[in-house]
């Protein structure tokens, strides 16, 4: 039977087949240390738990409105407002099955063939994916240690044509951790708004910035770039709820009526009970987070402080998300290579820079323990040293 040739090209998840591996290994008895998921380790709050539970006691079990219930989009809208000086309305707002669900919809709802989508490299490793499902074409502008992985204005510009349709703006970013600040963010928006193309803005780590850094969305920078962008975020890693699968999307109201229609076609309405403890974590004190982010920053500080004491690799600190990207140029083979090698010789599990579009380089995620951050530490410098 042949495949439609729009799928043909689509593979696994590179993260998670890392992760599976690693997974499967434990569960023969092999001790692996694992640096792969991107998840937080922290368990959801209880009293999301107990509003889901509630829920369902309650009988909250039916379909619900395939944009989400209308107090969660009102919710929604009061926390762009608060957060994010962004003005958006429930009806331009859009509950999906996750953040990443949200960008598909996105995708399927304005791009077609011939449309170009700007990606800065390195990247998350769906967006080109879901790019090619809505036949479209990847534009690839690359970043450097140097600038921090954020693009330039001279690299954004030479990438931009009559048929480019949108940009993806991924800050902070999976998978380096770079934060784009209020000039850069200010830089980009003005070529958006110069050559008219629309600005995907994901920020679903947007909670997880660290040194007192300031965030900022692109959306709020004006009443013209605001009409061209569309704001993604979600409650998966805020709120460590990456197995209820919310996300949400704001936008243009025309857009947004169309990502509804696509949706409502496709997979109804996100999970009724999922929207429910989603309110009731918008709805809270959110000290949990600033506990949370904390943590993350004392992990993040232990793991670059010996990574760059180690035997030819290093990386810079990142800003945020809970990701360091780790580069391995001086160890002359492929990043898929060295995280196989890592993972049976050193029972380490990475993910390759490779599918990110950055080879020379490793992912390796800090959202696990400080005692598990050391003795991962400690043999991925015992497997350099031994293969100096």
């Amino acid at each position: 039977m042949k495949l439609a040739k729009r799928v043909s090209d689509i593979g696994e998840s590179v993260t998670l087949e890392i992760t599976s591996k690693a997974k499967s290994m434990a569960k023969e008895g092999i001790d692996v240390v694992s640096f792969a998921a991107g998840e937080p380790d922290f368990d959801t709050p209880d009293f999301i738990k107990q509003a889901a539970i509630k829920a369902i006691n309650e009988g909250f079990t039916k379909y619900t409105p395939s944009s989400g219930m209308l107090e969660l989009r009102e919710a929604i809208s009061r926390k762009f407002k608060q957060d994010n000086n962004l003005d958006y309305s429930p009806a331009q707002i859009v509950v999906s099955n996750g953040a990443k669900h949200s960008l598909y919809n996105i995708f399927q709802a304005i791009c077609e063939k011939g449309d170009e989508v700007i990606i800065p490299a390195p990247y998350w490793l769906s967006y080109p994916a879901m790019v090619n499902l809505a036949e479209a074409k990847s534009v690839f502008v690359n970043t450097d240690l140097k600038n921090n992985f954020k693009v330039t204005e001279k690299g954004l510009a030479s990438k931009i044509t009559k048929n480019t349709k949108c940009l993806i703006l991924n800050s902070p970013s999976n998978p380096t951790g770079s934060l784009y600040g209020l000039e850069e963010l200010k830089m980009i928006a003005a070529l958006a708004v110069k050559h008219k193309f629309f600005v995907i803005s994901d920020e679903i780590y947007e909670k997880l910035v660290y040194d007192n850094k300031p965030y900022v969305s692109i959306g709020s920078l004006g009443p013209d770039i605001h009409g061209l962008t569309i704001t993604v975020n979600g409650v998966s890693k805020s709120y460590s709820m990456t197995g209820w699968r919310i996300g949400y999307a704001a936008g243009p109201i025309d857009i947004m009526k169309a990502i509804a229609n696509v949706q409502s076609h496709a997979t109804s309405n996100p999970c009724s009970i999922s929207q429910k403890a989603t309110l009731a974590g918008l709805e809270s004190d959110q000290k949990f987070i600033l506990d949370m982010r904390a943590e993350f920053q004392k992990r993040r500080d232990l793991m670059v402080s010996r990574l760059n004491k180690m035997k030819n690799i290093s990386c810079i600190k990142p800003e945020g998300a809970f990701y360091v990207f780790c580069d391995i140029s001086n160890l002359k083979e492929s990043s898929a290579k060295i995280a196989n090698r890592l993972l049976d010789e050193a029972k380490v599990a990475v993910i390759p820079g490779e599918p990110f579009g950055a080879d020379s380089f490793i992912r390796l995620s800090f959202a696990t323990s400080m005692a598990v951050i050391e003795k991962g530490m400690d043999r991925l410098e015992k497997w350099l040293n031994s293969n100096a």
